[in-house]
């Protein structure tokens, strides 16, 4: 028995009856030899990491735009604090941790330049629409490695695939295991809290301004917060003999508010949707310049259709800076230099 098969049997002695062992995983787009020291779900863990996708995510957009402060959240920072909060209550519930800390790793790889600004102005661009949690898919099947893809189990690819909820229910259309449903869970958990910590920090936000709502039920700090949502997620669930990833119906109505809040004072607000449109109209300019210069993209010899894809690919996997810097290339005039 080798090192991947003794822990796969610790896996099966150990974790909850409703945990995805790995043991059990329903395979690879593409058959592979299994490895002998790590688990298929520890494989796609480190695929996703050691990806180009995974290292452009430290200069994409979370929700300030080029921020000048170090302490601003970025793309990066952000899976990485839905992985954390994921793997704490995997952990609690003795679910799968391997197979929760993948999906939460790769749940937004194919987020675009600029946050949502980005995803706004691909999805009216792009004649085939455009969804930031389809595009991670895509990235993860098609476009790293050169287009091998990184051709990931099914069970991570569910969870990447299905993680978005937009301001929609949190358990609605869940992803087909507990380890995925609880990375959507672990995302808006994540993203609540670091986005009004951050809007606080820039000042869009003073503490004066949160409803007293949010503080009694949650709590007045940031860790309080997380800390109550997390207990939350894992003593409901546990007293719903783990019949989904669940969530207590007053917690669950304060996170709506708190994210209408978040909408209507950060996401909506005038300074960031100032900001939000000049970057929609970078990408616009980007992209229509590559649609009348295909060659560029190599994509001359192309349908109409497939050099939409094509110019839709580059640009949503553009980092904020390199997407700035493009745009400065080809439309901002140079100095002549006078000798």
């Amino acid at each position: 028995m080798n090192l991947r098969e003794q822990y796969q049997q610790i896996e099966k002695v150990f974790l909850h009856p409703k945990a995805k062992l790995s043991a059990e995983t329903k395979g690879r787009l593409r058959e592979e030899e299994e490895d002998d020291i790590r688990t298929p779900f520890q494989r796609d863990r480190d695929r996703i990491i050691h990806s180009k996708a995974f290292r452009r995510l430290k200069h994409k957009t979370q929700v300030f735009f080029s921020p000048q402060g170090d302490h601003y959240r970025t793309r990066l920072t952000h899976v990485l604090e839905v992985a954390q909060i994921a793997r704490t209550i995997a952990r609690a519930l003795r679910l799968n941790e391997d197979l929760t800390e993948a999906i939460a790793l790769g749940h937004d790889l194919g987020h675009t330049p600029f946050g949502h600004a980005g995803e706004a102005i691909l999805r009216e661009l792009h004649p085939g629409g455009f969804e930031h949690y389809q595009q991670s898919l895509r990235v993860v099947d098609i476009l790293e490695k050169d287009g091998q893809g990184l051709n990931l189990t099914f069970e991570v690819r569910d969870g990447i695939v299905k993680h978005s909820k937009g301001r929609g229910k949190i358990l609605s259309d869940a992803p087909s295991t507990l380890e995925g449903q609880i990375v959507r869970i672990a995302d808006i958990i994540a993203y609540l809290n670091h986005d009004l910590d951050d809007a606080i920090r820039s000042g869009i936000l003073k503490f004066s301004d949160i409803p007293t709502e949010f503080f009694r039920v949650f709590g007045d700090r940031h860790s309080k917060r997380i800390d109550t949502m997390v207990r939350d997620v894992i003593f409901t669930t546990i007293n719903n003999d783990y019949e989904q990833i669940s969530i207590s119906r007053e917690i669950e109505e304060c996170i709506y508010s708190f994210r209408d809040f978040l909408f209507e004072r950060v996401y909506y607000n005038e300074l960031v949707i100032r900001e939000f449109n000049k970057a929609k109209r970078v990408l616009e300019s980007l992209y229509n310049y590559y649609l009348e210069n295909p060659h560029l993209l190599n994509a001359e010899e192309l349908s109409e259709k497939e050099i939409h894809r094509k110019i839709c690919d580059f640009i949503a996997g553009m980092s904020d800076r390199y997407a700035i810097h493009t745009f400065e290339k080809i439309f901002i005039p140079k100095s002549w230099v006078i000798s």
